[in-house]
């Protein structure tokens, strides 16, 4: 008896009990295959048995070679049979099964004399599984029948031989093009299915025909495609010409004019066809997009899910290039927030957040409210990320956002849900200066009744680094202290830990905190009593209100000034024995990173993950690397220091990079070597630097190393002098010299006499934005209008013809070696303009912030106005020399940027300026 159907919406866990293949075993199917051979076939029953073959191979089961030989012999038996509905599961099971060479001639026959049987469904799939299981050699045999089937008065058999014949083109390409005449013909076809895959086909015999594609949509496009599948191509075709062409059409525009004129369709899929196709164009103007956003406005209040959902998408998509266009459909969306779909719910929001103004913020929070409790996770994960990216947008609604925040994340969900909720507000946190008392306390009160041991210790982290800077750090004891007594030992250790750094950083709370901490050292887990004895013995023992030590504070909470790859290194080789392991003896050179372990840069992270603007360990690591070298002792602060630039090829006999260090008047190089040999010795290592193409610079001193074993990392310095305060450019060639000592590999002695050597190093260059300390602003607008119009400057320039927008801001954005704020460095899709803000510290810590509006005029021209303000008139006066009134420079970026190494010719020009500068001086 034929088991009940169970609709879609029910639950997916109960579908086994309802399949009629549960528990079928491969072996028992294969002795029922036997009635093939009964002499009195029941078409039924043999049905029955193929369906259940062809569930087992799609579900992945393997039959052996022997097993599918003996079923493929049984079902060619069944051609003898007329039943209509048993033949069909015979060519499916055919095409299934894919025999061998030597197999398909047994049945090449049967399948010959169907396709050329009166009975049209058997003309059809005979077709389709001869092209799936001939060879060439077979298919020119046939080649003459499936023309003459392209061209076939019934649509399915034509159906069937094109759709063969895109199978084919995979195969055997140069047959296949030869049919190029019957499938024109097909196409003026007036049934669709016929024109529709006709057109597929054509298409893809002229693909690599660029010419050749353009002349069909041309035809077409001026012609009549009846068939609203082939029109829906067409416009896919369409759409790619004019994205090739690399150019906005003029005039008539015939092909935007096609796609307008698409819009007007009576079929729905071609009209949102044409809809989305216009939206996706490059350099579309909002004139443009207005009848496409009409049509799919119209397609919001449809009856049918799929348009509202195709709509509602698609509008979020333009919502991210174009938000004003999407503006007009705001109402219509906010009818869709209610709508039984959860997906278009949720995309229906997100539109909203993107699209919202400052006034709408909250109506949209009270209806996103009572939507939340109705959707799965992931989709309220995409809502939170809207949230957040609202509130940096709008700023000045962080109370209700933050509000609606706290809200959600103490409602019900999995870790993947929090975790965006906490990371969201630890980014508002960040970035918005008045949100940070009411953001931490929102996160005291969730880890009061928080089941995810990872958020409650990231948690922790955060508040040790924050809290303490809060106007009143004792709210926030309360919380962390419950954590020891009300959660698991990882917690409580945490907890430990950040009792302590308010110790630390608040001198006024030490006697309450070292009282807590105190009744830690009877905690059950020695973690938790570790941390407390350290941090009192640490601390000073006694409580009293007194300023810790900078040591102190240095030890327990600063960066440790060795990397803490070496560090592992130095523990996993570390054998116990009577001697404690000493961390002196760790090496405190960072070692250079292969080219070949590097790993391409991913997304960046946020929240509770993200690191800080620059890696604090490493830039520590450096400074106090430098000032534990007596003869840089007096060169002062060190004001940056670059990543490292590799010098040498991967995989090379030395491995070599080397970090730019900028002083006042002075940079060092620091060369990082690595020997990659493993049976030589290197001594006396030295880099000869130089320095003819960079005219204003000195060599004052070089630093060899003594010796570089194998695969121990070691460093060597030369210091420059360069004019103080005056950001020189130049380049440096450079040659590795050092002493070869061979190392017997078997007793490791070395040998007493070495040969001098020498290794071509790539060429180094100081660039100006080696000048330009990347610093970021939490609020570009508030500290732009705080910093004044005192030294502001603005100019503007052409940047001639460039491949897209974003190249246009990336590359100007490298120039300047500045900070991008709020994620303006991200150029959307199709714009035309864009606003990109900057801030960084020039040298001599002045801050300098710079709003830079681009814009495409014509085809591909890049126009750029320049806004720059800093603090100090001297500085502003010296960046504006050089950004601002540098002909040399404009004429520059219009004629070569494009082609040329920006970086390197934007150092040469600001050479040549603040060289005249200092000479007018």
């Amino acid at each position: 008896m034929a088991q009940p159907l169970v609709k879609k919406d029910d639950d997916r866990d109960d579908e086994a009990e309802y399949s009629p293949f549960l528990g079928i075993e491969k072996g028992a199917v294969l002795q029922e295959a036997r009635v093939f051979n009964d002499p009195q076939l029941d078409p039924r029953r043999c049905s029955q048995v193929i369906t259940k073959l062809l569930y087992l191979l799609n579900q992945g089961e393997s039959f052996t070679k022997v097993e599918a030989t003996e079923v493929f012999f049984a079902v060619t038996k069944l051609f003898q049979s007329r039943d209509i509905g048993l033949r069909r599961m015979v060519y499916l099971m055919i095409k299934e099964l894919s025999p061998s060479a030597d197999e398909v001639i047994i049945v090449t026959s049967s399948l010959m004399k169907d396709m050329n049987s009166k009975t049209d469904m058997y003309r059809a799939n005979a077709i389709r599984v001869l092209c799936r299981i001939t060879d060439g050699t077979l298919l020119t045999q046939i080649e003459r029948y499936l023309k003459q089937a392209i061209v076939d008065k019934n649509p399915v058999v034509a159906s069937a031989a094109l759709v063969s014949g895109i199978h084919l083109l995979q195969t055997n390409p140069e047959i296949v093009k030869r049919w190029s005449n019957e499938v024109q013909e097909a196409v003026q076809s007036r049934a669709a299915l016929v024109q529709f895959h006709a057109l597929a086909l054509l298409h893809q015999i002229r693909q690599n025909d660029r010419l050749a594609v353009s002349k069909l949509v041309t035809s077409l496009t001026r012609g009549t495609v009846r068939s609203p599948l082939a029109q829906c191509l067409l416009i896919r075709y369409t759409s790619q010409v004019i994205r090739e062409s690399g150019s906005t059409q003029t005039g008539d525009r015939p092909f935007y004019d096609f796609l307008e004129g698409c819009l007007r369709h009576k079929a729905e899929m071609v009209i949102f066809e044409a809809a989305r196709a216009i939206t996706e164009l490059n350099g579309v103007t909002s004139r443009e997009l207005t009848p496409a956003i009409t049509v799919l406005q119209l397609f919001l209040s449809s009856s049918k899910p799929v348009l509202r959902f195709a709509a509602v998408r698609t509008l979020n998509k333009v919502a991210m290039t174009h938000p004003m266009a999407v503006t007009n459909c705001n109402i219509d969306m906010e009818s869709l927030i209610s709508d039984q779909n959860r997906s278009i719910a949720t995309l229906a929001i997100t539109t909203l957040l993107k699209t919202g103004n400052e006034s709408s913020v909250d109506r949209l929070m009270k209806q996103i409210t009572n939507f939340m409790s109705d959707i799965a996770d992931e989709f309220k994960i995409v809502v939170v990320e809207a949230i957040r990216s609202l509130c940096l947008k709008f700023p000045l609604k962080y109370r209700s956002l933050m509000n609606f925040l706290s809200n959600i994340l103490r409602e019900e969900g999995g870790f993947e849900y929090k975790k965006a909720i906490v990371d969201s507000i630890v980014i508002l946190i960040r970035d918005i200066p008045d949100a940070k008392e009411s953001g931490l306390l929102h996160l005291c009160e969730f880890i009061e009744d928080c089941e995810f041991t990872y958020l409650s210790t990231q948690i922790l982290h955060f508040l040790g680094i924050e809290g303490p800077k809060t106007s009143d750090p004792s709210k926030y004891i309360r919380y962390i202290y419950n954590r020891v007594h009300l959660e698991n030992a990882t917690v409580r250790a945490s907890a430990v830990s950040t009792l302590a750094k308010f110790g630390a950083l608040v001198d006024s709370l030490k006697p309450r905190i070292f009282v807590l901490l105190r009744r830690c050292l009877f905690d059950s887990d020695d973690e938790v009593r570790d941390r407390a004895t350290l941090y009192i013995n640490t601390l000073g023992g006694d409580g009293s209100v007194v300023e810790t030590d900078k040591d102190v504070k240095d030890f327990l909470f600063g960066s440790l000034d060795l990397p803490l790859v070496n560090l592992e290194t130095s523990l996993k080789t570390y054998e116990p024995s009577e001697e404690p392991f000493d961390i002196n003896s760790v090496p405190k050179e960072i070692k250079s990173q292969p080219l070949a372990e590097k790993k391409a840069p991913g997304k960046k992270p946020t929240g509770l993950g993200a690191p800080p603007a620059a890696p604090l360990s490493t830039v520590d690591a450096y400074e106090k690397l430098l000032s534990s070298i007596p003869e840089f002792a007096n060169f002062g602060k060190l004001f940056k220091s670059s990543a490292p630039v590799e010098l040498t090829e991967a995989e090379t006999e030395y491995s070599v990079n080397a970090v730019k260090h900028i002083f006042d008047s002075n940079v060092v190089f620091q060369y990082n070597c690595t020997n990659t040999i493993p049976d030589q010795l290197l001594e006396n290592v030295t880099v000869i630097v130089d320095s003819s193409e960079a005219e204003e610079f000195a060599e004052v001193l070089s630093k060899p190393m003594r010796s570089l074993p194998y695969d121990t990392p070691g460093q060597t310095f030369v210091a420059f002098e360069k004019p103080e305060g005056v950001p020189a450019v130049g380049k440096f060639s450079n040659m590795l010299k050092f002493i070869v000592k061979e190392v017997d590999p078997t007793t490791g002695e070395t040998e007493d006499d070495g040969v001098e050597d020498e290794y071509q190093l790539e060429d180094l260059e100081v660039v100006a934005a080696d000048y330009m300390l990347k610093v970021g602003v939490s609020n570009f607008r508030n500290a732009w209008e705080s910093m004044g119009d005192d030294f502001e400057r603005v100019d503007e320039y052409g940047l001639g013809p460039r491949e897209s927008l974003a190249e246009a801001v990336n590359a100007v954005i490298n120039l300047l070696g500045m900070q991008p704020c709020e994620g303006t460095e991200a150029v959307p899709n199709n714009s035309r303009s864009h606003t990109c803000l900057l801030s960084g510290v020039y040298i001599g810590n002045v801050r300098v912030l710079a709003r830079i509006s681009f814009g495409v005029d014509g085809p591909k021209d890049v126009a750029m106005k320049l806004a720059v303000r800093s603090e100090d008139e001297a500085r502003a006066a010296c960046c504006n020399n050089i950004l601002l009134k540098c002909k040399v420079f404009r004429k520059f970026l219009q004629n070569n940027l494009r082609s040329l190494d920006p970086l390197y010719y934007w150092c040469y020009f600001h050479n040549r300026i603040s060289y005249n500068h200092s000479r007018t001086n």
